[in-house]
């Protein structure tokens, strides 16, 4: 069997890097306010997947790639409270302007992953 000594396996070994297995950019978006219906879910969804949404990138737009509630239950329009959206593409996505007719919503970005794995 060949030495590992001296190679990147060995170099990396139980090494934790910035990577994931989402895509190569995914944002976290957190959406929260007082009994969401699915017109505010839809708003923001409409929002972020248009080019307006990722700062007028045009081919930047993000794609929902999926969402999910804070304790994992089902999303009940009219009694959710905070919804997230895993969102992946290439622009900024822009949260809080006026013009995204989400009024009474607080809308964060609470994480974002790259894979931009880099051997060390």
């Amino acid at each position: 069997m060949p030495s590992l000594v001296g190679s990147t396996v060995a170099t990396n070994y139980l090494k934790n890097v910035r990577a994931n297995g989402l895509g190569p950019r995914t944002v976290i978006l957190k959406l929260a306010g007082t009994n969401l219906t699915d017109a505010n879910l839809n708003a923001v969804i409409n929002y972020v997947t248009s080019a307006q949404g990722s700062n007028g990138a045009g081919d930047s737009a993000f794609v929902v790639a999926g969402t999910g509630t804070a304790d994992g239950s089902a999303f009940v329009s009219g009694t959710t409270d905070t919804v997230y959206l895993a969102l992946q593409g290439t622009g900024d996505v822009t949260v809080g302007t006026a013009d995204q007719g989400i009024g009474g919503l607080t809308v964060t970005i609470e994480a974002i992953f790259v894979d931009n794995y880099q051997a060390v």
